[in-house]
Formats: structure tokens, C-alpha cells, sequence
């Protein structure tokens, strides 16, 4: 695998500060949140508990709300007391091949389903759980989100060191930690079709 490629292999999330977002499946709004932020979360095949309490961490704690005075990126989610709307996104893992999105760099369906809800559970632990809502796993769904900026920033988790050798050491090291937790080694094969992560497509309405 080249360098190019493993820079791609890493938890990515695009974060949008909104007035309200809400995830419906079929007739079914199944989560809303008012004010807060929602976040489309795609986990890579190469990530660890390590990607995963840096992107809590981040999510969490990142400023685009103002304070109390008006002042402008000076609190977080959490210093407001406001909402999540987390969904699972594994096209943000996407590589194009011509025009052609391919996803081989996600994690396989079986191992980022479990994956995904130990990051929820850790969210909710870090900060209070009714406040976290979740889309639906697998499932095709319509995101309505209302940007609130707008605002919408990229978080990726920490690569790794463009050194060959320590890449070498550092894929070792995930595959290992991959298998005590009894998931999928990096790099199985999966088909998109049979995926059980979201597909569904994201309308957003710009507050003016």
C-alpha cells in the first residue's frame, strides 16, 4: 500500500453547528436535536480506541459556539449544555477510482457497527447521555440538517508517521488491537451493497 493511501486511512467527521438536525427512515423521524451540533462519522479500516477517544475528545470539546457576552468560538457542546445528532457515515472514507467512489478504505460493516456504538457509549459517558442522539445503523436514511453559520468543520484523527518503516510497525500494531477486540482485520474484503452502514442522502437549508 502506498504513502498516498495510508494518509487516507484515518477516522474522519464533518462537524456542522445547527439551529435543529433530525435523521428519518422512511415515514419515521427517529432523532432530533434543537441547536447543537450533528457530526457524520466515518470510520476507516485501520482505526483504533486510540482514533476513537481523540475524536470524542475533539468532538466534544470543539468551540464554534459563542459565550454567554456574545463572544464568538469560545465554548463547546458541552460548556452550552446542547446536543449531538451523531450518524454513521462510511462514505466519508470514499476514494475515487475515475468517477467512481470507492469505499475499500472503510471499516468493514461487521466491525464498525460495534466500533461506532463504543464511541457513542464513551460520548455519553464524557458528557451526559440523553444529550447524544444517534441515526439509525445501516439503515437509508434522510438527514434534514439546518446549518446554523453556517458552520461546518472536518476533523480527521492523527496520522500516523510518514516513515515507512513506522507505518509498517503502526498497521501491525492496529491489526493486533483489531483482533483482541474480535473484529475484521484491516483490509477484508466487504461488499458496499451488503453494507449495514449509512447511505442515505443529506438535505441541508441554510439559515439566512
Amino acid at each position: 500500500m502506498s504513502a498516498e493511501v495510508e494518509t487516507n486511512t484515518t477516522m474522519r467527521a464533518i462537524v456542522q453547528r445547527v439551529s435543529r438536525a433530525s435523521v428519518t427512515v422512511g415515514e419515521e423521524q427517529i432523532s432530533s436535536i434543537g441547536r447543537g451540533l450533528c457530526v457524520l462519522l466515518g470510520v476507516s479500516s485501520e482505526d483504533t480506541q486510540r482514533d476513537a477517544d481523540y475524536m470524542v475528545r475533539k468532538i466534544l470539546n470543539l468551540r464554534v459556539f459563542e459565550d454567554p457576552s456574545g463572544r464568538s468560538w469560545s465554548q463547546s457542546v458541552m460548556d452550552r449544555d446542547l446536543e449531538v445528532l451523531c450518524v454513521s457515515q462510511f462514505t466519508l472514507q470514499c476514494v475515487l477510482k475515475g468517477n467512481k467512489p470507492d469505499f475499500h478504505l472503510a471499516m468493514p460493516a461487521a466491525s464498525a457497527q460495534p466500533f461506532y456504538n463504543a464511541m457513542l457509549d464513551a460520548m455519553r459517558s464524557a458528557y451526559r447521555a440523553e444529550r447524544i442522539k444517534d441515526g439509525k445503523f445501516g439503515a437509508y436514511m434522510q438527514l434534514h440538517i439546518q446549518n446554523d453559520g453556517p458552520v461546518t468543520i472536518e476533523l480527521t484523527s492523527p496520522c500516523g508517521s510518514s516513515d515507512p518503516r513506522q507505518m509498517s510497525k503502526q498497521r501491525k500494531e492496529k491489526t493486533r488491537s483489531h483482533s483482541g477486540r474480535e473484529t475484521d482485520a484491516p483490509g477484508s474484503p466487504q461488499d458496499p451493497n451488503a453494507s449495514s452502514r449509512v447511505d442515505g442522502g443529506v438535505s441541508s437549508e441554510r439559515k439566512l
